[in-house]
């Protein structure tokens, strides 16, 4: 089912796909942080992928509880948008031989799963409210919360370190 489909003819069938969208990149993202936390050689972004990683489980059950709050079946669309983000991260991992730009290229491609994450987040949170499901906007925004706090963090990490040793 594409994001226009037949299938999608109100705010909450959209709301719905759009759940569904994300859970997929929840468990996408799952799978692809344990090869993530393997590829780091910075003791400080292996620990930031290990963190994040046990936060994206809670998402994933925060994810299901919106599913059960709204009464529907808690499952997967394909998400094509963070197949792509994830299959170029690991290819351009795979290209990189340097560890320091190695680890840069890995903060920055989780960055930009973080960024798609809080654009769903950001989005879901604000046709909840609109829908007059606050319930469950408020299970959402303290996943957006915590999107946001790691995409901070790993700019930390990558502007406090990973970026300058990656350019000497």
């Amino acid at each position: 089912m594409g994001l226009f489909s037949k299938d999608i003819e109100t705010m909450d069938d959209l709301f719905v796909h759009t759940l569904r969208d994300i859970y997929y990149a929840e468990k996408r993202i799952l799978k692809a942080l344990p090869k993530m936390i393997d590829k780091t050689s910075d003791a400080t972004l292996k620990q930031a992928f290990q963190a994040h990683l046990k936060e994206t489980e809670g998402h994933v059950t925060r994810l299901e509880e919106v599913f059960r709050m709204h009464g529907v079946e808690a499952k997967t669309v394909t998400c094509p948008a963070i197949d792509g983000i994830i299959d170029e991260a690991e290819e351009i991992a795979g290209e990189i031989a340097d560890k320091e730009v190695l680890d840069a290229a890995l903060a920055a491609a989780a960055q930009a799963v973080e960024h798609y994450e809080m654009t769903r987040y950001g989005t879901l949170v604000a046709w909840a409210k609109r829908l007059g499901r606050a319930d469950c906007a408020r299970v959402l925004e303290k996943t957006l919360a915590e999107e946001k706090a790691a995409d901070q963090k790993l700019t930390s990490i990558a502007e406090g370190k990973l970026n300058i040793r990656a350019a000497e």
